[in-house]
């Protein structure tokens, strides 16, 4: 993913996917479509998971408590 919307989250009362709910939320009411893919760092999740609809995938580029939200590469 070479474009997306970048959202912090550092609640430690919050699941993953209430953290990524919140930020797919968001995301659709900013841009108006649904985001595909989201990433995250490797320390919150070891392996790719859904989320509703999206993708949940980690990547060690990504910081702690960041999500990185978009569509996937064509």
């Amino acid at each position: 993913m070479n474009v997306g919307m970048l959202w912090l989250d550092d609640d430690r009362n919050r699941s993953l996917d209430e953290k990524v709910n919140r930020a797919v939320d968001y995301y659709r009411e900013k841009y108006g479509r649904m985001p595909e893919l989201c990433l995250v760092n490797k320390k919150v999740l070891s392996e790719e998971k859904r989320v509703g609809k999206v993708s949940v995938q980690p990547q060690a580029a990504i910081l702690p408590h960041h999500f990185w939200l978009g569509m996937k590469p064509a």
